[in-house]
């Protein structure tokens, strides 16, 4: 490995351009003093994503993909060229605030038991992207979450149990599992998990990630205190049904690899008529809804230190 730094900041994008601008501008100023990189991969966007960073973002490495390979892959491609003492994955449609990888990396620094960091995610209107501190999924958090009984009872330990929505959003804490689209994780963690299982295409990758990292006894806390604003989506935006295909897949996916001996096999069984089903409705649904309209790119939660909620 050449001359190693702090961070290595792995940003995997497809046809995002000018979300992944305000991004990479936001990272600029985020690791100003810090001794960072920043490798972009590109799953062959035909937005002109990749010509934007190489004549915007000089210092950022740019790597092509010549098809879309998606998100571990892509994202696998970057990692084996980092040479950061900790790696952050980050999401092209996400926003850093100046402190927040410096506040970030201080408490890895602080804290060597901690293997795993998440932050905060808020939506461009304030509100929590409720990912962003998770538990493993079970049949009971599924339904629960499906039929939408933890948003009527969120302080239920048992039904809110999969977005644990009974703690404090901006609290300290041990979790099972982040999110993928911030994701701070120390070196001797990413050789020992082996990085993303490349069998997720597109969502899933996260969870399994932290499940190996918990299984290989590494802990992951969620630092609520600090914050990333997140648009969510805007990669997958254009072509809602082959996501919401492989969202369902890595579903099926998930619970095939982890949990499927956990229970007999008619529990088995219905967890993948409720996820075939669950597929089925929201493909009609998504058939029968009238295309969404563009979102304004919207940047001001992220260049105030303070946080918005």
């Amino acid at each position: 490995m050449s001359e190693s730094c702090a961070l290595s900041i792995v940003v995997a994008s497809y046809n995002t351009r000018e979300f992944l601008r305000a991004c990479l501008e936001s990272v600029r100023t985020a690791t100003n003093g810090l001794q960072a990189e920043v490798l972009v991969v590109d799953n062959n966007s035909t937005d002109g994503s990749a010509t934007m960073v190489e004549e915007c973002f000089p210092e950022v490495a740019m790597l092509r993909n010549d098809a879309n390979e998606g998100f571990s892959r892509a994202n696998n491609r970057a990692l084996a060229r980092a040479r950061g003492a900790a790696v952050l994955l980050l999401n092209p449609d996400t926003l850093v605030p100046p402190e927040t990888l410096r506040c970030l990396l201080g408490i890895l620094a602080e804290h060597p038991e901690a293997g795993v960091l998440g932050c905060r995610i808020l939506r461009p209107d304030g509100t929590l992207d409720e990912a962003c501190r998770r538990s493993f999924p079970t049949p009971l958090s599924a339904l629960a979450r499906i039929l939408s009984l933890d948003r009527l009872f969120p302080k239920s330990r048992t039904l809110g149990s999969y977005r644990r929505t009974y703690e404090d959003p901006c609290g300290r804490y041990e979790v099972e599992s982040i999110v993928g689209a911030f994701m701070l994780v120390r070196r001797e963690v990413l050789e020992l998990s082996g990085g993303l299982d490349e069998d997720f295409f597109m969502y899933g990758e996260d969870l399994d990630w932290c499940w190996r990292i918990r299984r290989a006894g590494k802990s992951i806390w969620y630092i609520g205190d600090v914050h990333v604003v997140h648009h969510k989506g805007a990669s997958t935006s254009g072509e809602p049904q082959r996501m919401n295909w492989h969202f369902h897949r890595s579903m099926f996916l998930f619970h095939r690899k982890h949990l499927v001996d956990r229970y007999p096999f008619f529990v088995n069984w219905l967890v993948y008529l409720g996820i075939s089903a669950h597929y089925a409705l929201r493909s009609v649904r998504m058939a029968l809804r009238p295309p969404p309209r563009a979102r304004p790119l919207q940047l001001g939660s992220a260049t105030s230190g303070t946080s918005p909620v």
